[in-house]
């Protein structure tokens, strides 16, 4: 793989627009009766003629049989090496929410929780509570007191919070307190090194403070941790790739992970219908657009194969409003692959397609996992795709003399 150096050295600045649009989860597994997956089974007439027109294939967000988070996934769709850029999802979530970190904070990814009278978890998701009820329970967890560091817990969006923690000598060096699966009790938070033992019992003190405090709610009255870490140093993509790129998501951790990409972030409204209608308002102000769809990754965590088959449906029905503006580089794929067979990421390859004049369209008339295989790109590592996006919009120069 061409290092990011490299690339910053090809890379020139062109009247051309990119579109990279993220179907989050969208990759999935065949239906036991019917034999075909979410994507074979929807009705999708916009995305198929996309794929008649584009070279498809399937890419490998972070390794072939890694099962990858939504972090690395899009690092890697973006060029980054996910495994050299390792960004932690609570930073990523405190900066999707606007919220200004200095050196030193650890946050994390907090997940309100049901457990029963035994403490066994049986949601981790409390029912995907409104945003509302969440900031509500928020108010309850501020009055939370740790020595030795200041507290924030902050609302995100659904059953998603952030904490922050604040001080002197503190680690993100932590493990999660979320085993990730039902039917288990909340970890502690252990350290992985003495760096960060401190920090490791701070977080444990305020997971003890908060069941007591939410001791009496009905639904989200426990607390899972995720996803330590502290503000990460890495190039932005105008320094690499030379683009004025904007974010169009709803949902803050991808919008924190654009802000931290250098992208800028504008207002996406509550759906998709509200994310096309900003595309359309800012089409002429940059020349990269990065917009991220996340019903497809919800539904199939839920399980529920019918709703993942409406909601591509959904993203497929406001497609035309892109389809209109004719980018010079369209692409469509997907952050990791979310079955609803599995109910959650899955280390399956994700489709890909890249619409463009200078593409070399392949026979594929189809955008699902079977067609895109036999595409014309086969199955490559999705860090490739910003070298071949910028490629086909005439933004790099020759290597070499």
């Amino acid at each position: 793989m061409i290092g990011l150096e490299s690339i910053r050295k090809l890379s020139r600045v062109s009247a051309t627009k990119i579109v990279l649009l993220v179907v989050d989860g969208v990759g999935g597994l065949p239906f036991v009766r019917t034999g075909k997956t979410e994507l074979e089974t929807a009705h999708k007439p916009n995305l198929d003629s996309i794929a008649s027109e584009a070279i498809c294939g399937l890419v490998d967000t972070v390794g072939t049989g890694i099962t990858p988070g939504s972090a690395p996934g899009h690092l890697s769709l973006f060029g980054y090496d996910p495994i050299r850029y390792d960004i932690g999802r609570g930073v990523l979530e405190a900066v999707g929410i606007d919220t200004k970190l200095v050196p030193g904070d650890v946050a994390a990814r907090g997940n309100f929780c049901t457990v029963d009278g035994k403490g066994i978890i049986t949601d981790r998701r409390a029912g995907r509570i409104s945003t509302e009820e969440n900031a509500r329970i928020c108010r309850i967890l501020s009055g939370i007191k740790v020595k030795g560091c200041e507290v924030q817990v902050l609302p995100v969006k659904e059953h998603r919070f952030v904490l922050i923690l604040r001080g002197e000598g503190l680690s993100p060096g932590l493990t999660a307190t979320d085993p990730q699966q039902v039917g288990l009790s909340p970890l502690g938070a252990e350290a992985l090194s003495s760096e960060a033992e401190k920090t490791a019992g701070m977080v444990n003190d305020f997971v003890a403070q908060a069941e007591e405090k939410l001791r009496g709610e009905r639904f989200a009255n426990m607390v899972l941790m995720r996803g330590f870490s502290s503000l990460p140093d890495i190039p932005t993509m105008p320094e690499i790739y030379k683009l004025k790129a904007a974010a169009i998501a709803v949902y803050p951790m991808y919008r924190g992970l654009a802000r931290l990409a250098g992208m800028e972030v504008l207002p996406a409204g509550e759906d998709i219908s509200g994310q096309m209608e900003s595309l359309r308002r800012y089409y002429t102000d940059y020349d990269f657009f990065f917009i991220h769809f996340k019903k497809t990754d919800s539904r199939g965590e839920d399980g529920d194969f019918e709703a993942k088959v409406r909601a591509i449906e959904e993203l497929d029905s406001a497609l035309p409003a892109l389809l209109d503006l004719r980018p010079e580089v369209l692409i469509v794929t997907g952050d990791h692959s979310t079955p609803a067979a599995l109910s959650g990421h899955s280390w399956h390859p994700v489709p890909f397609m890249l619409r463009s004049r200078w593409c070399r369209p392949d026979k594929v008339s189809e955008f699902s996992e079977p067609a895109c295989l036999a595409g014309g790109m086969g199955r490559f590592p999705a860090t490739e795709i910003m070298p071949l996006a910028m490629a086909n919009a005439l933004k790099l120069d020759k290597f070499g003399a």
